[in-house]
């Protein structure tokens, strides 16, 4: 589950981070605490090269294409690999509308099977300071009613591995720039590819580069949104299991 992520950069340093073309995309204002429903930019690519990319902004939580209303995008905020080829809601856009959705960091709450209480927020983010790259998928919906298009988007999740062990059982799909232009490809994916583009994303060391620190509860707050959530805390010997 990836329910809160936090994105710093502005419009320029996010095309120089993922060769797009447009650097002048009008981003929203940093938000360290970006919640379903919220307007997030991703990385897209109009050729099967994966190579022509472009910065797009949608809402976060996909509305798939056959929908009769938006009643269900703050519910498909992720979608999990194991299904995404087959569940109606993101197959369509996982067949032919992947993208990148850049994060400087995102935020996981423990659960009661880890080493931590239940509950208690922790920061994730690459310890170079680096965006993370999160597999993401994205949906053209018509609004029946204005016959206005939405663009949505929603996050791959995965198994969780590695250090993120004692937080929480999922972890969102995190690509090296190795596979950018492969994933990005615009090419509509036969059966065959579609199992090669889900063992890609299988990476066997998905924490690679990965910190993680423990952080207020002021983020459960979607109005809370400075860079103070994202402060290191001292958690005390008993808020830990072990």
């Amino acid at each position: 589950m990836c329910g809160r992520y936090a994105l710093n950069i502005s419009g320029e340093d996010l095309a120089l981070e993922f060769a797009a073309g447009n650097a002048n995309v009008a981003l929203t204002p940093s938000n360290w605490n970006i919640s379903p429903t919220t307007p997030i930019p991703f990385i897209a690519s109009d050729n099967q090269a994966g190579d022509s990319r472009q910065i797009h902004m949608g809402r976060w939580g996909l509305i798939p294409s056959w929908a009769k209303d938006a009643s269900r995008q703050s519910n498909a905020i992720n979608a999990r690999v194991e299904s995404i080829a087959e569940k109606p809601t993101f197959k369509s856009a996982f067949k032919s509308r992947r993208c990148l959705i850049p994060a400087t960091g995102y935020y996981e709450w423990a659960t009661e099977l880890g080493a931590y209480k239940p509950k208690q927020p922790f920061y994730i983010s690459n310890k170079d300071k680096s965006s993370i790259a999160i597999a993401g998928i994205y949906e053209e919906w018509i609004n029946p009613q204005t016959s206005s298009p939405i663009t949505t988007a929603a996050i791959i999740t995965r198994e969780v591995a590695g250090i993120l062990k004692p937080i929480h059982h999922r972890m969102p799909v995190i690509l090296p720039k190795s596979l950018w232009s492969t994933w990005l490809s615009n090419k509509s994916l036969s059966p065959q590819e579609i199992g090669e583009y889900l063992k890609m994303i299988e990476i066997e060391t998905p924490d690679a580069g990965l910190t993680f620190w423990p952080v207020a509860d002021e983020v459960n707050n979607a109005r809370n949104t400075g860079a103070q959530l994202a402060a290191q805390i001292e958690l005390a010997p008993s808020e830990t299991l072990f």
